[in-house]
């Protein structure tokens, strides 16, 4: 039985996240760093996105990636609780949503641990260099789409949840907390000279853009079939 309560593992499938669920998986998260992988994940994605073109089912991986990167900010800013397994326990599947198959992600409980208030920097840095910098590069190694493609599609679900925490007075100060580490370059070191998220946002509350076309790349959404163009779309 998981540990997790039913608000946090509610939220969780809300983003297609699922926890302790047997069922058959394609690949998991280490896999993805390893060269002689890359072409074959790639050709996963281009079977469940449906489309045959490289850089829109590349692009369409790291937006359900976004999906996990976003509820380890979320778990962290009402919790103060992170997924802290082993990259191998991070597993990739697929299930049927809105009538079509998506890529999910599935882990096991006891891989999401509480941290203490003087490691939430810390927590931050390793979420950001080690399950978004790390992967990206990799995928980088495929081409067709760019690095600033992949982090703008897990910033605009970042966007989304800082909107919503901050505009509850329950989440309020926490969530300004977190928001202030993402915007400032300590937690960028040895990825980024400058907080790549500042450059996003502008230093503009996310309030302020939760209904502008932010982004400065196309995701490729509009390309997937059965779905439609996100909201932040830089072709608006």
């Amino acid at each position: 039985m998981t540990r997790l309560s039913q608000d946090q593992l509610q939220q969780l499938h809300a983003y297609s996240n699922y926890v302790d669920v047997e069922q058959p998986f394609l690949f998991n998260l280490q896999q993805l760093l390893e060269d002689d992988f890359l072409e074959d994940a790639k050709n996963i994605w281009k079977a469940v996105s449906q489309s045959d073109q490289d850089a829109v089912a590349i692009s369409y991986f790291t937006r359900r990636y976004g999906m996990f990167i976003s509820m380890q900010f979320y778990m962290l800013t009402v919790y103060d609780e992170m997924w802290m397994g082993k990259f191998e326990n991070l597993q990739f599947g697929v299930r049927e949503e809105f009538g079509r198959p998506s890529i999910c992600m599935f882990t096991r409980s006891e891989d999401w641990d509480m941290i203490d208030e003087d490691e939430r920097e810390q927590a931050v840095h390793t979420i950001l260099l080690e399950q978004c910098h790390q992967i990206f590069s990799q995928l980088k190694k495929l081409g067709g789409v760019s690095v600033l493609t992949h982090w703008e599609n897990v910033f605009g679900y970042l966007l989304w949840h800082y909107h919503t925490l901050l505009s509850s007075h329950a989440t309020e100060e926490e969530a300004r907390v977190y928001l202030d580490f993402l915007e400032g370059d300590v937690v960028w070191e040895g990825i980024s000279e400058h907080s790549r998220f500042h450059t996003y946002t502008g230093g503009q509350h996310p309030s302020t853009l939760i209904h502008l076309p932010v982004r400065k790349s196309c995701c490729f959404s509009k390309d997937v079939p059965g779905l439609l163009a996100c909201g932040f779309c830089p072709l608006k």
